[in-house]
């Protein structure tokens, strides 16, 4: 099956601190890879690398089959324009309303005229769950999981065909952590999406994914289905799914 994310080699550091050392790691067109890890441990720079929103201090990302780091600022924005990017705690525009915020991209990036922004705002809104009324409510009146169902409006606003997930169950409920991943799956169920799925929540990752994936110590240490991940022998990534203090990985 194709290959929509392709990162070869790819190493990053920050100042003294290494986050990735040679990664390696290969996305097919239409799956749900769930990148799990330890806090610290560079899973939001992989997304941030695939977005090329940061650039690799050696190796290669490719997305779509084209090379990130290689394309220029006008090449790059088209490059996003397949994109939807949901952020930990949503990143809504404080000073906007829910059809601003969502509306952001097909405003600027489309120039997509108001009265189709409008109705594609309604329409998401719906997919997500939420009343289309919701678009005239400011940020400030959302609960946090309400938040999250606009950040994710937002991102398939443009249609995308490839969505990153930053800690998309993070600091949420078990009932809307549940309805987020559901989400998660009818997007990829309704969209054909590509997604790329960063978390510690170890239950959202067994729902959601087609493959988990353990970042450590700047690579892939072992990946999988859910069920192989599960029945794993790999010491990193039992230790990870049990929560064990006893194991390879020091307890810091």
């Amino acid at each position: 099956m194709e290959a929509v994310i392709e990162l070869k080699r790819v190493s990053k550091a920050f100042g003294d601190r290494k986050v990735l050392e040679g990664l390696d790691l290969s996305i097919r067109r239409g799956e749900t890879y769930v990148i799990i890890g330890r806090s610290g441990m560079g899973k939001s720079t992989v997304l941030k690398q695939m977005a090329g929103l940061a650039t690799p201090d050696a190796g290669e990302v490719r997305v779509f089959g084209r090379s990130v780091q290689a394309l220029g600022e006008e090449d790059l924005n088209d490059l996003r324009k397949k994109m939807g990017f949901v952020f930990q705690y949503a990143a809504l525009f404080d000073s906007l309303d829910v059809y601003g915020n969502i509306a952001f991209r097909l405003l600027r990036d489309f120039r997509m005229p108001e009265s189709q922004a409008r109705k594609i705002v309604a329409e998401k809104l719906k997919l997500v769950g939420l009343d289309p009324d919701t678009a005239d409510r400011m940020p400030s009146e959302l609960s946090g999981g309400m938040r999250k169902r606009v950040g994710l409006a937002r991102a398939i606003a443009v249609d995308p065909e490839l969505i990153l997930y930053d800690e998309p169950t993070s600091g949420l409920d078990p009932i809307t952590s549940q309805a987020i991943n559901l989400l998660i799956l009818d997007m990829q169920k309704k969209l054909k999406v590509t997604s790329v799925v960063v978390t510690h929540d170890m239950a959202s990752a067994y729902q959601v994914a087609n493959r988990i994936g353990m970042l450590y110590d700047g690579k892939i240490i072992g990946e999988g289905s859910p069920q192989d991940v599960k029945a794993t022998t790999n010491p990193y990534l039992r230790q990870f799914i049990t929560g064990s203090v006893d194991g390879p990985m020091s307890v810091r």
